[in-house]
């Protein structure tokens, strides 16, 4: 198995959060090519893909509320956001779906910038955001008031409740809201009260995450071509053995099994500890 193909297989198994980490590189790299001036070394995102604080921009482009949260202004931007996303990811699918993950996230990007605005019109300033930060700090703030005294231990710190480490980000966040980076740090601090907002609201039974499930799989429905199965005649003949039913039956009985046992061994081990005989019999098994 190559690397193209282990890097199918990873998107494939991995989930919804590591989809989103994949969809967020691939951004980056294509931003590279087409807004990324090297003489300058920055990015110059057009206004019709990152978010402007100019309402009317906004009322022109307002899918902007969303695809914002997918560019990014460098490479240490990108990598802290993907970590903490992969990070925050895996707390947050202990206790919720996908559906409830990705709901949550793209809904809270939403939300944040639409919070960095109206912050914007009414401080009267003018500037552009980029970044997934805010999606990432509702996912970690949602695990957090869900589970405040979950242990996590971190490298050079050792074991502390899981509130402590977002206090101590979200502070950060509110020191320097006057300080630089405001709309990034307002857009931060909305997402944190989305994600607050929405367990909130989830524990006295409103999932705000389940019109965004709709709409999605309206879409996916719509352009997926149904599956019309044609009618057959079926003939009977007594005189087939019945052992061949039995031994396909068993056949895949034990294909399935040793996909079972594999999955169990990324979830208990992680994908790395697959052998590579283990990874091409998953990837062929998927086609």
């Amino acid at each position: 198995m190559n690397i193209i193909d282990d890097i199918k297989l990873q998107y494939k198994i991995g989930g919804v959060a590591n989809r989103l980490i994949y969809w967020n590189v691939a951004v980056f790299l294509i931003s590279l090519i087409f807004f990324f001036q090297f003489n300058l070394g920055v990015f110059t995102y057009p206004n019709w893909i990152l978010l402007s604080s100019n309402p009317d921009e906004v009322l022109h482009f307002p899918y902007t509320l969303l695809t914002y949260a997918f560019l990014h202004s460098g490479f240490w931007h990108l990598f802290f956001n993907m970590s903490v996303l992969n990070f925050s990811s895996r707390l947050f699918l202990t206790f919720f779906t996908q559906k409830q993950f990705l709901g949550l996230y793209l809904l809270s990007a939403i939300f944040a910038g639409m919070a960095f605005v109206l912050g914007y019109y009414f401080l009267h300033l003018n500037a552009t955001l980029v970044g997934a930060s805010a999606a990432v700090m509702a996912i970690l703030v949602a695990a957090t008031t869900y589970q405040p005294l979950m242990q996590i231990r971190l490298f050079l710190i050792g074991t502390i409740k899981l509130w402590h480490l977002t206090a101590v980000i979200l502070l950060l966040d509110a020191m320097q809201v006057l300080t630089e980076n405001t709309g990034g740090h307002i857009a931060h601090l909305a997402g944190a009260f989305f994600g607050f907002l929405y367990i909130k609201l989830l524990v006295n039974g409103i999932d705000l995450s389940t019109n965004v499930t709709r709409v999605l799989d309206f879409f996916v429905n719509l352009f997926q071509p149904s599956k019309r199965t044609p009618f057959k005649k079926v003939h009977v003949n007594p005189k087939k053995p019945a052992t061949k039913t039995a031994s396909k039956i068993v056949m895949k009985d034990k294909h399935q099994q040793q996909i079972d046992e594999i999955l169990d061994k990324i979830s208990q081990s992680g994908y790395d500890a697959l052998t590579a005989e283990e990874k091409e019999f998953l990837f062929k098994a998927g086609k």
